[in-house]
């Protein structure tokens, strides 16, 4: 996988991934990161309200098209 993005939302660090293999991939996938000692650990996110929180934030990073007339 590659990274495409991080953020930190409610002090929780989040990962978007694409396919390292797959450069015209349009779906991405969310992990939540945590540390054991020195290692980051990648976590699927269980919680839905976590997920959508966290989709949320993605989604309008790489989606929201800006409007210049405003």
């Amino acid at each position: 996988f590659q990274l495409i993005a991080r953020a930190t939302i409610d002090d929780v660090l989040y990962f978007a991934l694409v396919p390292a293999d797959d450069e015209e991939c349009e779906e991405y996938v969310i992990l939540r990161v945590t540390e054991d000692g020195d290692d980051l650990v990648l976590e699927s996110i269980d919680d839905d309200d976590e997920f959508e929180k966290a989709e949320d934030y993605f989604n309008d990073l790489f989606f929201n098209e800006v409007d210049y007339d405003e």
